[in-house]
């Protein structure tokens, strides 16, 4: 197995320790709209709160970009963000279009930016692992 560098094992705990935070607070808030649904404008604090890990999220995804001391794997993951940007601004885009239209009735069903920009830094993973350096967005 590769090692890792010390940057990688922060950011990994990071990750780690913020997504548990998230899926604790998606349970909690579930769970208080539906037992004991919170007055506005504390409804308002309440819905808000599982988004507040996803901000730890993309400062440890930043945070890893300024420690990172490998300028390739530094670009590599810079790349990834760059992906995963176009691909987030390209799918939420074409959405506004079909809905600007009635091609598709108004709302997402729950899939917001931040859940296409981490789907695309993934697709994004992929395509640094397929094409290295060698692909068109080198």
């Amino acid at each position: 197995m590769m090692s890792q560098s010390p940057a990688i094992v922060r950011y990994l705990r990071r990750l780690a320790g913020f997504m548990l935070v998230y899926m604790v607070l998606i349970f909690a808030t579930g769970y208080v709209f539906r037992h004991l649904p919170p007055e506005k404008p504390l409804a308002y604090l309440v819905a808000v709160l599982p988004a507040l890990p996803i901000l730890g999220v993309f400062w440890t995804i930043f945070r890893l970009l300024v420690e990172e001391t490998d300028e390739y794997m530094r670009m590599m993951f810079v790349r990834q963000s760059l992906f995963a940007t176009a691909f987030c601004l390209t799918i939420m885009t074409m959405w506004e279009f079909l809905q600007n239209y009635e091609v598709v009735p108004a709302g997402n069903g729950g899939f917001g930016a931040t859940f296409f920009w981490f789907m695309g830094l993934g697709i994004g993973a992929i395509w640094n692992r397929i094409t290295g350096t060698d692909g068109p967005c080198a």
